[in-house]
């Protein structure tokens, strides 16, 4: 591991919390920030410590380690969940929430040692996204009309999907291309575009509102459109994630 792992850990029984916490201490780069006794507390301390990784029980009385994982869904950095317990028959309602990895008390350390390998895999590709930075000078080249077009990506506001065709929306020009649009969110990876639906993917420096529609759904104005663009619910809490400070 290269990196300091922020850890916190939440479980109603002393006794698990500390042969937790003795066998998390033999990696050197995870950093137990805070302990927690319930979930509610164990809330309250992912939001002020902000951990990479929570280790969190699942039978907690008042709220569980399930009602917990689903609060934290609701944050804008939601840390990596591993559920430690003592039930084994929670491992599906576990991954639903989204979580990394299922303990089963009492703790096997060879089992503890793959969690940790999946959690420093998951950290890793999270900061090699983070870290991706594509050339200055790269232009996307479209085919239209038959010729090729070079155009800067952030001269683009949005791309949608329009039956065979990919339209490609600039301020002055509107490209029309045989080229799909995940292929196009594929060469546009590394500049600030987003897929808000199945069918658009929208330049985040481009939006300027975020409009409520229906059904937890919503739209996005972007400059010089009157157009609004729409953002399927399962997005919206990434979108916001990715636009607000």
């Amino acid at each position: 591991m290269s990196r300091v792992i922020k850890t916190v850990i939440i479980d109603d029984e002393p006794y698990s919390r500390d042969e937790l916490k003795f066998l998390l201490e033999r990696y050197e780069d995870i950093n137990i920030v805070a302990e927690a006794d319930s979930g509610e507390k164990g809330l309250e301390m992912v939001m002020r410590k902000e951990p990479d990784v929570i280790f969190v029980d699942i039978e907690m009385p008042q709220m569980s380690g399930l009602e917990l994982a689903k609060a934290l869904q609701n944050l804008k950095k939601v840390p990596l969940i591993i559920f430690a317990t003592a039930y084994p028959d929670y491992a599906v309602k576990a991954f639903r929430v989204q979580a990394l990895d299922y303990l089963v008390k009492p703790f096997d350390e060879d089992q503890l040692s793959e969690t940790m390998a999946r959690i420093t895999e998951s950290l890793g590709r999270a900061k090699e996204t983070k870290d991706e930075r594509p050339k200055a000078s790269a232009r996307l080249a479209i085919e239209h009309d038959g010729r090729i077009v070079y155009v800067s990506p952030q001269d683009i506001i949005y791309v949608f999907r329009e039956e065979r065709e990919t339209m490609i929306c600039t301020i002055n020009h509107t490209f029309n291309t045989k080229t799909p649009i995940k292929e196009l969110e594929e060469k546009l990876r590394g500049f600030p575009f987003f897929r808000t639906h199945k069918s658009y993917l929208v330049n985040l420096d481009k939006v300027e509102q975020l409009i409520p529609w229906f059904n937890g759904a919503y739209q996005v104005k972007v400059v010089g459109q009157k157009k609004e663009i729409p953002v399927s619910r399962n997005y919206v809490k990434t979108l916001r994630e990715r636009l607000e400070l």
